[in-house]
């Protein structure tokens, strides 16, 4: 597989794709803190992209993903700041959301989600406390936890994709077991963060985590 055209097939399909966000809108209303400006330099298609992601935003605009992070991370935790941690067996028995959330804003219940599921699969979602989605904005310190679910199990290929004035690429070989996996991801640094996985030549949905500096006050 040609790992390298399928990150930038997948990146450039997220950049194109409506997560609710509108890229370059000012959608806190002036609420933005001024920063150094790295973008001024740069070609005008991302510089809107880059300004969006460096400048603090309120925290407000975290609430609406209030339960999908948290916001105390332990110290030691930081040398992996902005990695992914290998899968984890999932039991989820017991742990159902109510429903989830897609990039869209579309909800479904997890009933119906999970009566659909037959002909899916290696679905990738973030999870909360009462729902799953497939997008979050977050502080930058802060940690959440994925679930991938790959019906089968297997070895295969975990990728992220950081964009910010630039795209950096990762990806490393994971055990995936049957069912669900758990895998935790700490947002170390400002960026829009993507996540995929491929088991069995089969790709799974891609997770959108914009990670943002928090505004004082």
């Amino acid at each position: 597989m040609n790992y390298s055209k399928v990150l930038m097939i997948m990146a450039a399909l997220a950049m194109c794709l409506p997560i609710g966000l509108a890229w370059g809108e000012d959608y806190l209303g002036g609420g933005y803190v001024g920063s150094y400006d790295r973008s001024a330099m740069m070609d005008d298609g991302i510089s809107g992209m880059v300004q969006w992601l460096d400048l603090p935003v309120p925290g407000s605009t975290f609430a609406p993903y209030r339960e999908y992070y948290k916001t105390t991370v332990a110290p030691t935790m930081f040398v992996m700041s902005d990695a992914v941690s290998s899968p984890v067996k999932y039991d989820i028995a017991g742990q159902m959301p109510i429903g989830v959330y897609y990039r869209n804003g579309q909800w479904l219940s997890y009933a119906t989600y999970a009566a659909t599921q037959a002909t899916r699969s290696n679905d990738l979602w973030i999870a909360g406390q009462t729902n799953w989605t497939a997008y979050a904005a977050i502080p930058v310190g802060s940690s959440l936890q994925l679930l991938a679910n790959v019906p089968s199990g297997g070895v295969g290929s975990f990728f992220k994709l950081i964009q910010t004035n630039a795209i950096s690429t990762d990806y490393k070989t994971a055990q995936f077991y049957p069912g669900y996996s758990s895998m935790s991801f700490i947002a170390g640094q400002t960026g829009r963060h993507m996540f995929y996985f491929v088991v069995n030549n089969q790709p799974s949905n891609l997770v959108i985590v914009d990670v943002f500096s928090q505004a004082p006050g």
